[in-house]
């Protein structure tokens, strides 16, 4: 009988080659290592779990340490994405930017804002933003129009011209 040490020795040295060609054939050689490390680093501390046949079970641990792998990496690029994308701008531009549209919506009517929250923050849609107002579609479209107006004279009277603030106007108008 092999005690422990042993065991996970000869699974290890039986199955090594096999779980790596499969995480290689899933996920490329760039994770293979790192994903057979850690299938092997499970096998132990689950030893007691492996079956007389360890090969599928290692294959299925191989496969979900993969897809962890690759979830993980994805999230990374995302967040690596999100943080470029913020640092690409003078943080201070879009401060004061921000700062500028929300000022000049507070300089608006109540009514005039409230049709251009509906439609910019909320995402409705004039049909469904009418539906709110308790107007017809058409009449919501007059006002919103109305609005986007008003708010394009405050924002350009209140926040200098800045090329984003530009592009919200002309998105708005």
């Amino acid at each position: 009988m092999l005690d422990e040490s042993q065991r996970f020795t000869t699974i290890y040295d039986d199955c090594r080659q096999r779980v790596w060609a499969y995480v290689v054939a899933q996920a490329g050689r760039q994770v293979a290592d790192e994903v057979v490390s850690e299938t092997f680093a499970i096998a132990w501390r689950r030893l007691d779990d492996i079956p007389p046949n360890p090969l599928p079970w290692l294959l299925g641990v191989a496969r979900n340490v993969t897809r962890d792998t690759v979830r993980a990496e994805i999230r990374r690029e995302g967040l690596a994405a999100q943080l470029r994308e913020w640092t690409e701008g003078d943080v201070a531009d879009e401060v004061t930017e921000r700062l500028g549209v929300l000022h000049a919506l507070t300089r608006l009517a109540p009514e005039d804002r409230e049709l251009l929250v509906l439609v910019a923050w909320q995402g409705l849609g004039p049909r469904d933003a009418a539906k709110v107002i308790g107007c017809s579609s058409a009449a919501f479209r007059v006002r919103l129009h109305r609005a986007r107006k008003r708010l394009k004279r405050e924002m350009e009277s209140t926040v200098p011209a800045a090329p984003r603030v530009r592009r919200l106007s002309e998105e708005w108008s």
